[in-house]
């Protein structure tokens, strides 16, 4: 199976959740998917790895996580590693030549993105050091 997106492994893991995407702008959103029960049926797509509104999410149960920038070194990467949950980060589309740059526009970035990961049924893969995979299922 190929990879639709890639990026970066906040740490290895074995474990393949999937699940569909849903993207979570603000904590209104993370509030909303708590309240809705369906937690464990999604992978959270939020934009950086800086997102703490995010949390309350992980402690109750998210299985996977895609960010749009963050590094594994952030507060999210190393949420993701405590949570033992895979997590995919700054990631970009397999098929495009758009990526992340730091402290650049990445609005159309972003927006390519979300348009293209949004409401997808995928399977994290955190299995390699480096890079994590976002594979369609």
């Amino acid at each position: 199976m190929n990879a639709i997106a890639q990026g970066y492994n906040a740490f290895e893991t074995s474990k393949q959740p999937e699940g569909t995407v849903i993207y979570l702008p603000n904590p209104q959103s993370v509030i909303a998917l708590l309240q809705s029960g369906k937690l464990k049926e999604h992978i959270l797509l939020v934009e950086g790895g800086t997102t703490t509104f995010l949390s309350p999410a992980l402690s109750l149960g998210a299985i996977g996580v895609i960010t749009l920038s963050g590094a594994p070194e952030s507060h999210l990467g190393i949420l993701s590693r405590e949570f033992q949950m895979p997590c995919v980060m700054t990631t970009h589309l397999t098929d495009s030549e758009s990526r992340y740059v730091t402290g650049g526009d990445n609005k159309k970035h972003f927006a390519a993105m979300i348009e293209a990961l949004q409401g997808r049924r995928v399977r994290l893969d955190c299995s390699d050091q480096e890079s994590g995979r976002v594979i369609a299922v």
